[in-house]
C-alpha cells in the first residue's frame, strides 16, 4: 500500500470517529488504537510518520518482536490479545502501554505474582463478556465491579485503567449495541473508582460502540486491509 493509500483511508476513519464522537457529545474524546496484528513494520512506519501513536498486538511473542526492531519509534503499543498464563513473563519484558484482556481473577493473580518478582507494574483494562458469549473471553457483567475491585484490592502492581469488550458477534444492531450498554454501565459505575478507559468498538462496530460511551477503539481492516 502506497502512502497516498494509507493517508485516505487514515482520513477517512478519523472523519468517521470525529461524526461518531460529536454525535455523543463534543467533549467526547476517543483513541483510536491500530490493530496492526495483519500488517508489516513498513505499514506500521509509514501510519505512524502519518501521526497515529497507539498501536496493537494480539500476539505476545509478535508484540515482543515489533517492540524491539521498532525501538526507533516512540509508539504506544497495546497488548489487545487474549493471555494464556505460560506468556506472562514474555509479555511482561514487552512493557505495552497498555494491557486490554484481563479476563479473569485467575489470570490476575497469576499477572500479579509475576509483576512482584519482576518489580514492574502494568496498566489493564478489564476484559467483560457482555453479549455472555461462549466464544468470548472475559468475565460476566454482573460480576464486573465486584471482580474489578477485587483486583484493585489484591493485585496493587496492577494499575486497572477501566474496562474492555467485544461487541456481540451478530449482525443485529440492537443486540450489538445492548452489549455496548451493558458494558458502559458497568465502566460508569466504576468511574469513582478510578475508571478512565472504556474500549469498545472495532472495524465493523466502532461508531456504535462510540455513540454508546467509547473512548477507546481498535481499528485494523479499514486501516490495513483484510
Amino acid at each position: 500500500m502506497d502512502r497516498a493509500t494509507m493517508q485516505e483511508r487514515f482520513d477517512r476513519l478519523v472523519w468517521r470517529v470525529e461524526e461518531a464522537r460529536i454525535k455523543r457529545s463534543e467533549h467526547h474524546i476517543v483513541k483510536i488504537v491500530a490493530v496492526s496484528k495483519y500488517t508489516d513494520e513498513e505499514h506500521i512506519r509509514l501510519l505512524y510518520d502519518l501521526g497515529q501513536r497507539a498501536f496493537g498486538e494480539s500476539r505476545v511473542q509478535s508484540l515482543q518482536d515489533r517492540v524491539e526492531r521498532l525501538d526507533d519509534l516512540p509508539i504506544e503499543w497495546h497488548y489487545i490479545g487474549r493471555l494464556q498464563k505460560n506468556k506472562i513473563n514474555h509479555l511482561i519484558r514487552a512493557n505495552p502501554f497498555l494491557m486490554h484482556s484481563l479476563d479473569s481473577i485467575e489470570l490476575a493473580e497469576a499477572l500479579q505474582k509475576r509483576l512482584a518478582e519482576h518489580g514492574s507494574r502494568m496498566e489493564c483494562l478489564l476484559q467483560i463478556n457482555s453479549a455472555k458469549e461462549e466464544t468470548k473471553a472475559g468475565v460476566m457483567p454482573e460480576s464486573a465491579v465486584e471482580t474489578y475491585l477485587k483486583i484493585k484490592e489484591e493485585c496493587p502492581d496492577i494499575d486497572l485503567r477501566g474496562v474492555m469488550t467485544i461487541g456481540a458477534h451478530v449482525d443485529d444492531d440492537a443486540v450489538i449495541r445492548k452489549s455496548f450498554e451493558v458494558t458502559y454501565s458497568v465502566y460508569e459505575s466504576l468511574q469513582k473508582d478510578g475508571a478512565q478507559i472504556c474500549s469498545m468498538g472495532m472495524s465493523r462496530d466502532f461508531e456504535l460502540a462510540i455513540e454508546c460511551g467509547s473512548n477507546m477503539i481498535r481499528v485494523g481492516s479499514l486501516l490495513f486491509g483484510e
